[in-house]
């Protein structure tokens, strides 16, 4: 195992064990954490570097998931074939993976230090996650992912309440704004993970919107901005209080049922550009 991945072991499980001593039942990691988010436009560098699901890096995250019972979403840089594939890996309480997804909207934008050297995932996921603290269906983007809201839109379409959004990029007033507009449209909570300030051009900013607009008992508007970390690195908390998004979500009529999906038929065409 290289040196990174090793430090970065050592690193999150510390992590994972102060957010548990807060109280925590889900830890969330920034994107790519293996690696620290960096993939040199390098063969070698990145087969030697991209981890398989089945590491000892992907055990240890499952195994200090069950020995705190907290769940985890851990991310790094997986071995893949052709190409390795950013992905984040999720750990329910007992240790057991709920799904692993890959970022689906990679990165490629014709330069020497994108992710055009990366394979892109094929699929959402949304699974029932197990916390002490009840059952939460969840799915999860990374960061680009986010900039495009059929992403949010599919994950709530298959029944998401939760989204994880493990992140490495700067989170100013427009992305920020992005995952407001997210949380809203789709009535659901969303959480992201992010590297502080001058890591990789990145600002720190992790955030939780929890998709309530109003309040149901008076109606009131609400902001839905729970939590925004500022750009120190660290481990911070955010509650989420699912009773009152699932009592929202069951008397809120947007989202699914005045949908026109015989209308959006051109948004899954392929347009060249």
């Amino acid at each position: 195992m290289k040196f990174q991945a090793y430090m970065n072991i050592f690193n999150g499980i510390k992590a994972c064990r102060e957010a548990k001593a807060n109280g925590a039942d889900i830890a969330l990691f920034p994107e790519m954490w293996s690696s620290g988010y960096t993939f040199p436009h390098n063969k070698e560098w990145l087969e030697q570097n991209s981890i398989s699901l089945n590491s000892k890096y992907v055990k240890q995250f499952s195994e200090i998931s069950l020995k705190l019972n907290m769940a985890i979403a851990i991310t790094l840089l997986e071995k893949h074939e052709p190409k390795p594939r950013n992905t984040v890996c999720l750990f329910d309480r007992h240790g057991k993976l709920v799904y692993c997804y890959s970022k689906v909207h990679i990165c490629d934008f014709g330069e020497d230090d994108d992710e055009g050297v990366l394979d892109a995932g094929e699929n959402f996921y949304v699974e029932e996650l197990d916390t002490k603290e009840g059952l939460i269906k969840v799915g999860s983007m990374i960061c680009y992912d986010r900039e495009f809201p059929e992403s949010a839109r599919i994950l709530m379409i298959k029944g998401a309440e939760l989204i994880l959004v493990p992140n490495a990029c700067p989170m100013e007033i427009n992305r920020l704004s992005q995952l407001r507009g997210r949380a809203y449209e789709n009535m659901l909570a969303i959480a992201t993970c992010n590297y502080p300030a001058l890591y990789r051009g990145c600002n720190g900013h992790s955030t939780l919107f929890d998709g309530v607009i109003y309040n149901t008992e008076t109606g009131a508007p609400r902001d839905m901005l729970v939590s925004e970390a500022g750009d120190e690195e660290g481990v911070f908390l955010a509650e989420l209080d699912v009773d009152m998004l699932r009592k929202y979500r069951s008397c809120e009529i947007g989202g699914l049922k005045n949908r026109r999906p015989e209308l959006y038929r051109l948004i899954t065409e392929h347009i060249e550009v």
